[in-house]
């Protein structure tokens, strides 16, 4: 269907009339930085995939956590998504929240779920047609979420292996945030990181809206991945983190999870869990 996980605008021009096209935007505030003054422009025939509101547990206290694969399957299916819908993901910061989405799906049991490289800010540069409104979906989707352990990591998972050197923890934030030289934005958090765990900085894997190249990103992970066989994303409530996982991904490695709770949790202060500096 399409040569990699992450495509082109070209990519996906030349499979826009396919009648199992589902177009996402999954768009989510930065931190610091809102959306909400922003012309909202979407590709056409673009639904809304909610991340923050329908698509977060919002009886877990801890931002942006996984839905439960029974309410996934019901927002999916509102939005008309079948089991063998082909989803392609974007969102109008570039690459931002549209690889938590490609998680999301894949941690939930749908394949068949692609990137677009440089969202909106890529699609308008080569001249395509905006629109400013969402599509509503008309028809009921038949897609029946079913969750994969394999993709998923949680807290006592981290506790059980942070000191494990044949898995790589990799944290997102930036660099004064990892060594604790900055305050978390968020209240109520330690500050510091995961001991043993390394730092990518997820701007590092991109370049302006887009993904570096391929070979770029097997260049950056070399390091990182080394000695270990399994690699643990973290960041601070799980966005950024899915960034880096995607490139660690169309670099090549596929045993990958996603700790969902990330700093949110790790650095509560009640929880009094092992930090370094």
């Amino acid at each position: 269907m399409f040569p990699s996980s992450l495509i082109t605008v070209k990519d996906l021009k030349n499979q826009i009339d396919n009648p199992r096209l589902i177009i996402l935007d999954c768009s989510i505030d930065k931190v610091n930085e809102s959306l909400n003054d922003k012309e909202v422009k979407l590709i056409p025939n673009s639904l809304f995939f909610d991340i923050e509101n329908e698509f977060s547990d919002h009886k877990n206290p801890l931002p942006h956590t996984l839905l439960d694969a029974y309410n996934f399957t019901q927002h999916t299916q509102k939005l008309g998504i079948n089991k063998d819908s082909i989803i392609v993901l974007y969102d109008r910061w570039g690459i931002y929240s549209s690889p938590r989405a490609w998680w999301m799906f894949r941690v939930m049991g749908h394949e068949k779920v692609f990137i677009l490289d440089g969202g909106i800010v890529a699609w308008e540069a080569e001249g395509n047609r905006i629109v400013n409104d969402y599509q509503v979906s008309s028809e009921k989707g038949d897609f029946v979420a079913s969750f994969n352990p394999q993709l998923y990591a949680d807290v006592n998972e981290i506790l059980e292996n942070y000191q494990n050197p044949e898995i790589s923890i990799i944290d997102a934030r930036g660099a004064k945030r990892f060594l604790g030289q900055a305050a978390e934005p968020r209240k109520g958090l330690r500050s510091g990181h995961i001991p043993h765990s390394k730092n990518l900085p997820f701007d590092l894997v991109l370049k302006k809206e887009k993904y570096k190249t391929t070979e770029e990103l097997v260049e950056i992970f070399a390091p990182l991945i080394s000695d270990s066989k399994k690699q643990i994303f973290t960041c601070g409530s799980g966005i950024t983190a899915s960034i880096i996982a995607f490139a660690s991904y169309i670099a090549g490695n596929t045993n990958l999870k996603v700790y969902d709770g990330s700093w949110s949790e790790w650095g509560k202060e009640e929880l009094n869990l092992p930090i370094e500096q």
